[in-house]
């Protein structure tokens, strides 16, 4: 594949330096994006997370980290690799430029588009989906465990753990033993007409994902959302549960431990979500 080094296309070896700051530190920042067909899904959202991010890491946002300059490298890195006209997974990644310890040299910045092909719209496959808790690390609240950084080592961790136990993900606690999310997304529970996920507050991560079904579920009077915190007990308690993020949109769980959901209420999010990207 061929990446996007601060503009320029090159091939996939010979990127970074072995102090890039992102490697060293983790002084780094990264959006995975969904692009259908050359249209960026949820950009605007994408691109105000990243500079609000920068900020609160305290890197300087260049003058031409605008809107359009940031989509058009995303769009010419598709270009370059035969994407453009396909669904496409996008990870863009902003680090601090290498120099200094844990204390910078400075804060200027860099960033690097790497793409790859996806399927081609949002669905939910009919197969098992088992989650369970990851009890042994845990997230402390705090804004900076709201952003999408390079420090994900408890991701890590937990995901080996998920395979080695034959779970398809498992569900993260914070210090408050309350449930955050998911290793690899936000988390939703379904009771009745109720439809809570937790609060930023808790922990979890802004995810856009999260941003766009928030809003669908605001526009189903038949449902009621509440950003609350879920208790661990709850979770056997729900009629369903499901998974957001940008690439896979929708992705409901089928078995907590001896509990079974059905996936009725994520059907028809995820219609939703499908016609909402196609009205634009």
């Amino acid at each position: 594949m061929i990446n996007n080094f601060n503009g320029d296309l090159l091939e996939e070896t010979n990127l970074i330096s072995i102090n890039n700051r992102g490697y060293a530190y983790g002084d780094a920042l990264f959006e995975t994006i969904r692009v259908a067909e050359g249209n960026t899904l949820f950009w605007e959202d994408h691109y105000f997370r990243l500079m609000a991010s920068m900020r609160i890491m305290r890197m300087e946002i260049p003058m031409e980290f605008t809107m359009e300059f940031l989509e058009g490298q995303i769009l010419k890195t598709l270009e370059a690799n035969n994407l453009q006209d396909l669904s496409a997974r996008v990870k863009l990644l902003v680090h601090r430029n290498e120099g200094g310890l844990y204390l910078p040299n400075n804060n200027a910045v860099s960033f690097i588009i790497m793409v790859n092909k996806l399927n081609q719209s949002y669905t939910i496959k009919d197969e098992e989906y088992e989650v369970d808790l990851f009890k042994d690390y845990f997230v402390a609240p705090g804004l900076l465990s709201t952003l999408k950084t390079n420090n994900k080592a408890l991701h890590v961790v937990g995901s080996i753990y998920a395979k080695e136990n034959k779970l398809q993900n498992c569900l993260i606690l914070n210090t408050e033993k309350q449930v955050v999310e998911a290793l690899n997304g936000n988390v939703f529970l379904i009771k009745g007409s109720i439809i809570k996920t937790p609060p930023i507050l808790d922990g979890c991560l802004k995810g856009i994902m999260r941003k766009q079904i928030i809003e669908i579920i605001k526009n189903l009077p038949e449902f009621t959302l509440e950003e609350a915190s879920i208790s661990p007990f709850e979770l056997q308690q729900a009629d369903e549960l499901f998974i957001t993020n940008v690439i896979v949109g929708i992705q409901p769980i089928t078995q907590y431990r001896k509990k079974t959901f059905k996936n009725s209420v994520s059907m028809l999010l995820l219609e939703r979500l499908n016609e909402s990207i196609k009205r634009g």
